[in-house]
């Protein structure tokens, strides 16, 4: 067996769960070995498309997933992707062809190791045929164990050698870490001294829903998750949504008017705490070795679910934030502006977002783009649970919209997937569009287009020369149709209609909604984010 094919066997029955990737002479007997010994493949147009749509996949799915990238330009094509996938600790493997050590003049060759570094990756390498199995388990259990996505060199003169027979074991996942007991009570007798404590999960929190929840019920505390949390708490009376840029006027209200707040596996990014403005009392912050953003009055370390149930044990009932009045507040609703800014040309984007969530069904999976549309997707679309939000944000980059929306609706495969874009990051992304026909995804592409990179337009606003910025339309909507989709062209709400009209057919097909959105003057998250002050 060569060591092409021992590495793609053991990286099957180790578990990975899909692969994307872009192939070419590189990398082709790997991933040939990857599906020969079962791990189902998906061919990318473009390798960031690979490596996000792999990120979301491992997201949505709590399994691992893989790219496969040529060496040199493939490698360097997926780095976006990459750097959003390690800057949230996706446990995910980047399975990459390299030149051989002897071919220092090779045209592929560049230092990958330090390039993937540079990213915030872990760089592993399969170095010889004796220790081929032995290397590549040693960068799955990095992924799985550390919470890292981990770059697997393979150099094509070390794939070609003849393998050694080598045992695949099991690589369990690490078990969930117990505080020790006086954190534990530290931690208790804070929430104990709260009048208004807010709990704010994070992404560390999945799978720890039952037990923040029951604490919370407990002391009388308030929920609230970071945006890429977001359906964790989705069906509590008593959850907020979104806390920060993308936050309801109400859930302002009742964070900032907060005297604890407890994050559970959430970095306290500027983002969520809308440049710390958001917390005012003290703050208590749990993780497994994730850094806060801000100072805090306690870190514990420990599993958030393991935590919030020694914690529960030491508490007393007590009502907490969870008084009346606040019950009242949050049943009359999140408190969104309400005028339309429709006209016969441009359909409101709040009112688009409002009428597109009463039409699709409720088993939904949503992706969200960057762009100055991104919080109407986000504060309007509701979500069945966490893994019914896929938001690849962290390294803040247009276009991978649409590549999220594929991986996740790969990951689940019974609930509807929508990707929400902006019209700049759709025809970055576009290439792929052909994958989501491919494969026959009953996708729904939202393009909120505003024949610009809005962002731009209304940070720099109208006295700036922004013809760098705006571009003419290119006919979304045709063009989507010239790649095999069905398309709507939406301006007011009843053309909506043709949503209806997809969504009652055989969904054999992916729909491009092009939006044609009116002005906002400049979103109220993205004039929070810049430091302005919001008009809504």
């Amino acid at each position: 067996m060569k060591v092409s094919e021992a590495v793609g066997r053991t990286l099957a029955e180790l578990g990975v769960a899909q692969a994307f990737g872009v192939i070419g002479s590189g990398n082709f007997t790997v991933t040939n070995a990857l599906r020969a010994y079962g791990v189902p493949f998906v061919a990318t147009r473009h390798e960031a498309g690979a490596a996000t749509m792999a990120d979301a996949y491992s997201r949505m799915s709590g399994r691992v997933a893989l790219v496969s990238v040529h060496q040199g330009c493939g490698l360097t094509n997926a780095m976006t992707g990459i750097a959003e996938a390690a800057k949230s600790r996706t446990p995910m493997i980047v399975l990459t062809a390299d030149t051989p050590g002897s071919a220092v003049l090779a045209n592929f060759r560049i230092d990958q190791d330090a390039a993937v570094t540079a990213l915030g990756a872990t760089s592993e390498r399969v170095h010889s045929a004796e220790t081929a199995v032995a290397d590549t388990i040693r960068a799955y259990r990095t992924a799985v164990h550390e919470r890292r996505t981990v770059v697997l060199n393979l150099p094509l003169d070390v794939q070609d050698a003849e393998a050694t027979q080598t045992p695949v074991g099991a690589v369990e996942p690490p078990l969930p870490v117990r505080p020790n007991h006086e954190s534990a009570e530290a931690l208790a007798a804070m929430i104990g001294e709260a009048s208004r404590p807010v709990f704010l999960a994070g992404r560390g929190a999945r799978g720890a829903a039952p037990q923040i929840r029951e604490l919370a019920r407990k002391t009388g505390a308030l929920l609230t998750t970071t945006a890429v949390a977001h359906g964790l708490f989705n069906d509590d009376p008593w959850a907020l949504g979104i806390s920060g840029g993308f936050a309801s006027p109400l859930a302002v209200d009742l964070i900032t008017d907060a005297d604890l707040v407890v994050g559970w596996g959430c970095a306290f990014t500027k983002w969520t705490t809308r440049r710390g403005k958001l917390i005012s009392g003290k703050v208590a912050h749990v993780d497994i070795g994730g850094t806060a953003h801000r100072p805090v009055d306690l870190a514990v370390h420990g599993d958030a679910g393991q935590t919030a149930a020694d914690v529960t044990a030491l508490v007393t009932a007590r009502e907490g934030y969870r008084t009346p009045s606040v019950e009242a507040r949050i049943a009359a609703g999140p408190g969104w502006p309400t005028p339309d800014l429709s006209t016969g040309t441009h359909i409101d984007p709040r009112e688009l977002s409002a009428r597109l969530d009463d039409l699709l069904p409720r088993a939904r999976v949503v992706a969200v783009d960057s762009g100055n549309f991104m919080g109407y997707p986000s504060g309007y679309l509701s979500v069945p649970d966490e893994f019914g939000f896929c938001f690849t944000q962290a390294f803040q980059s247009i276009g991978l919209g649409l590549f999220t929306a594929i991986g996740a609706a790969l990951a689940q495969p019974d609930r509807l997937p929508v990707a929400a874009v902006g019209d700049g990051g759709f025809m970055m992304g576009i290439a792929d569009l052909e994958t989501a026909v491919r494969l026959r995804l009953p996708l729904v592409v939202v393009v909120y287009n505003d024949s610009a990179y809005g962002a731009e337009i209304h940070h720099f606003g109208p006295d700036a020369d922004l013809s760098t910025v705006t571009f003419p339309d290119p006919g979304i909507a045709r063009i989507a149709e010239g790649f095999g989709c069905s398309a709507v062209t939406v301006r007011t709400g009843d053309d909506l209609a043709g949503v209806t009209a997809w969504l009652a057919g055989p969904r054999d097909r992916p729909l491009v909604v092009d939006a044609r959105i009116a002005s906002d003057g400049g979103s109220w998250w993205l004039a929070e984010a810049f430091g302005q002050v919001a008009e809504s």
